[in-house]
């Protein structure tokens, strides 16, 4: 057996991935002819003082790439490649160990993708070209600061239907994007170190925002209902943001009875809740839980919403509905901000939403959403069966799936990647990660017809299952 270990001494990466790197030089200059039987896991991570972990990753990758192909009860061989001479020429400034060709992205489980194919592009360029005729060249100005007056009649109206949020177009801010929101927000808060709770895992984005601001960000943990209520009350934090009608990443659905629990601390606190509700338009079992603003009597929830996963993310469009008492802070402190979303876009939407194209658009996604939603369920538990665990499932665009592995989420994502799958671990969504975990990661449904889903979650199922561990062995180690 050669000698590897010179090789394995680059600090900078993974040793499976070291481990890969050294086959494929071995590979594509034929030092390793086609035939060669590699030695077996064990054997490999005996002779190397590594474990089975790290030669197993490293053999799935090369196994994904098609350098090796596995025989049943016989081990991995070099692939029976017909060429003449060295797969790449080596040039004189090229490193030892090349990089492998990069793999171009074939199926993409983005958490935020929505569908492109059922955009309404001939009713979204309708009612933008009734907005930029010559005679509204009022358009071309400055407009509304808290947003187009027409938007926010129309907003305020849907809301009142469908989240049973009561609002007036006075209380609603439209700006590009929430993160936009968020920084207004921070603004009215204050910048000196003020605590603001957020549910741990979370979204990141907005987590940054605040940190960005100044703020002391107090991670606190989830229950399986939603968040550590008693935790908050410990944290002191006076402001909280959360994500109730799906949450994010875990895509926990926060029942009834805590969020008027969660209304009770702000009350007795005298705190305010900031409700993100970022695709609270996608339900597809049992009836859609009231939002919090929905339930508030007391005003101490700010509302906000999004068209980027109802709608596109292109058009940056978000809004929040203010109580009065900030309203009158924000008229006092942020009444010279100027609008940050596109007027065109704005009055686009307007049409777009007083017409009845707005819902109708969102009943059609709605139909196409679940049948994503159930093909993407079925294929991962036909795949990974009981290796995997699912939340989230019944709303929104996504779901969260633990895998119950010997590898990390650094090294599925790599092993995915190398067979032109992209996936997203959830890691950079704790605050505080821990180490005792098994990998988890979001799986959005939205971007790919159900045939690509197939195609690709069958493909993943080939390239991590042999990293999978079995239900018994996977407790203990879930979040």
């Amino acid at each position: 057996m050669p000698d590897i270990s010179p090789y394995l001494v680059d600090g900078s990466e993974p040793l499976y991935l070291q481990l890969y790197r050294y086959f494929c030089l071995e590979i594509r200059e034929q030092r390793l002819p086609s035939g060669t039987r590699l030695p077996s896991v064990r054997t490999l991570s005996g002779f190397l003082q590594v474990s089975k972990t790290t030669v197993e990753s490293a053999y799935h990758q090369l196994l994904a790439e098609g350098y090796i192909e596995s025989r049943e009860r016989s081990g991995f061989y070099v692939v029976d490649a017909a060429w003449d001479g060295p797969m790449l020429q080596k040039r004189r400034s090229e490193p030892d160990h090349p990089l492998p060709a990069v793999v171009p992205v074939q199926y993409n489980f983005h958490q935020a993708s929505i569908d492109p194919d059922h955009f309404p592009f001939a009713l979204w360029k309708k009612y933008s070209n009734q907005c930029m005729r010559e005679q509204n060249k009022e358009l071309l100005r400055y407009g509304d600061r808290q947003g187009e007056p027409e938007l926010r009649l129309e907003l305020a109206r849907y809301l009142r239907q469908a989240r049973g949020v009561q609002a007036s177009p006075e209380q609603i801010v439209i700006g590009a994007g929430t993160q936009v929101m968020i920084t207004l927000l921070g603004c009215l808060f204050g910048l000196s170190g003020q605590a603001v709770a957020m549910e741990e895992p979370g979204y990141q984005g907005v987590r940054k925002v605040f940190l960005n601001l100044g703020f002391d960000v107090k991670p606190i943990p989830l229950e399986a209902e939603g968040i550590h209520i008693e935790k908050l009350r410990e944290s002191g934090a006076g402001l909280v943001y959360i994500t109730p009608s799906h949450q994010d990443p875990t895509g926990i659905v926060m029942p009834y009875a805590k969020r008027l629990r969660l209304l009770q601390w702000a009350a007795q606190t005298e705190g305010y809740i900031i409700e993100d509700d970022y695709d609270g338009e996608f339900r597809y079992h049992g009836r859609p839980i009231p939002s919090l603003k929905g339930l508030d009597a007391a005003g101490r929830v700010i509302y906000m919403g999004t068209f980027s996963k109802s709608l596109l993310p292109a058009i940056r469009i978000s809004y929040m509905v203010l109580p009065p008492s900030l309203l009158a802070l924000y008229h006092e402190h942020l009444a010279e901000y100027d609008q940050t979303a596109s007027r065109i876009h704005q009055q686009t939407l307007a049409l777009f939403m007083k017409t009845g194209d707005w819902e109708r658009h969102i009943r059609k996604m709605r139909t196409l959403y679940k049948k994503k939603h159930d093909a993407l369920l079925r294929l991962l538990q036909e795949e990974m069966g009981e290796a995997i665990r699912i939340t989230g499932q019944d709303a929104g665009i996504s779901v969260m799936v633990e895998v119950r592995s010997r590898c990390d989420a650094q090294t599925l994502t790599e092993l995915a990647a190398a067979a032109g799958i992209r996936v997203y671990p959830t890691d950079h969504k704790w605050m505080r990660p821990k180490d005792d975990y098994f990998p988890s990661f979001q799986f959005g449904f939205g971007g790919q017809t159900i045939e690509e889903m197939e195609a690709g979650i069958r493909l993943l199922g080939e390239v991590w299952r042999p990293t999978l561990l079995s239900a018994d062995k996977g407790k203990g180690r879930q979040r």
